[in-house]
């Protein structure tokens, strides 16, 4: 881990020191495992990396998201099984994370792709001697769904939901500098929300209206027309790739994005391998955005996952939502729950997916 930390950029390294000055040694022992390491090579970006439709300030494994993840936890918590749950809440990411819950047709939800996390733990000699030495169940780690520090429903606010916010206001839409991270950070404690359950939320109305007003312009890239349309195109590459034999399900979960990308691009199949890297090359300009198909390129319908926060804000007497308290907070979220997206989206090249 420690060496690991030495590879980053110096934005990444002050990122992580916010949120946790501390990185306990035993959670050293849980990501230094060959599970954990394989999560450097995927990014967070799902695929998007690798076209020029997008230009992301760096590649951000889903290696330093895990450990993030885990740092926000234990830092609001100090309490090891949170933390390992949160630590191994991506451990079963194949390559593309959300691209192949597109291809599972569960690109709303974007859950598919968890039901091997326990399988995965459970397979690994070196992870399960580690929980035995702890003294913890496969069970109390392997569902981070369970600790709503973690994790909760959309639009509360965890820990996941807080790290990927963050990291992608920094090397995806830039709406925060690490000093802003530090402010809001700081002020984010543990509350408890309507249901009378912990929630992460702010002591501060201003801080939060401000940190709404600013990732509000961070939430259409997770869903517009350019990121679903390229979700999309991989779902229906490596599909084809499995269909033709090119490709396991298996290899999804061993191997690294740059590894497929080397088995599509050597493929036999020149009708693939052409199409992909017509994507590499596609740019914003050669998007095809309408309420009407179009036949004569590859086209799509598609809806994704809107992702957005509604954080809880302390009161004097009791807990608020943002939007129930902040004009400004109330327009931010509407705005973008009303965000205009098209029906059909395509490239304007030829490509249409096996299906069998």
């Amino acid at each position: 881990m420690e060496k690991y930390i030495t590879t980053l950029n110096e934005e990444i390294k002050q990122y992580l020191k916010i949120l946790s000055p501390e990185i306990p040694n035993w959670l050293l022992e849980y990501i230094n495992t060959p599970e954990m390491i394989r999560l450097d090579k995927i990014g967070m970006s799902c695929g998007t990396w690798y076209t020029k439709v997008y230009n992301d300030k760096y590649f951000y494994s889903a290696l330093t998201h895990s450990i993030a993840v885990a740092l926000i936890i234990w830092n609001f918590t100090k309490d090891k099984k949170q933390t390992i749950a949160g630590l191994f809440h991506d451990i079963a990411t194949p390559v593309f994370k959300h691209c192949i819950d597109f291809m599972n047709e569960d690109s709303e939800k974007q859950e598919s792709t968890e039901e091997r996390t326990e399988q995965i733990i459970k397979n690994s000699k070196q992870i399960m001697n580690l929980l035995n030495k702890d003294n913890i169940k496969l069970e109390e780690i392997s569902n981070y769904h369970i600790y709503p520090i973690a994790d909760n429903d959309t639009p509360k606010l965890s820990s996941d939901r807080l790290e990927y916010t963050l990291s992608g206001g920094l090397y995806q839409t830039r709406v925060f500098e690490i000093k802003d991270i530090k402010k809001y950070y700081g002020n984010v404690t543990i509350l408890k929300n309507e249901e009378g359950i912990p929630e992460l939320g702010f002591k501060d109305l201003k801080i939060c209206e401000e940190f709404i007003h600013k990732i509000s312009n961070l939430w259409p890239r997770w869903i517009e027309d350019e990121d679903r349309l390229c979700m999309q195109f991989i779902a229906d590459i490596i599909k084809s790739m499995y269909i033709k034999d090119y490709i396991t399900i298996d290899d999804l979960y061993t191997l690294s994005e740059n590894e497929v990308i080397n088995l599509i691009k050597n493929c036999k199949d020149d009708y693939i391998k052409i199409a992909f890297e017509k994507f590499q090359n596609a740019t914003r300009d050669s998007i095809y955005k309408s309420d009407i198909p179009n036949n004569n390129i590859y086209c799509t319908s598609v809806k994704g996952k809107k992702r957005y926060i509604n954080p809880l804000v302390k009161g004097e007497n009791k807990n608020f939502r943002i939007k129930d308290v902040s004009f400004l907070a109330n327009d931010d979220i509407n705005k973008f729950l009303n965000m205009k997206l098209y029906r059909y989206i395509g490239f304007e090249f030829g490509f249409k997916p096996y299906n069998n």
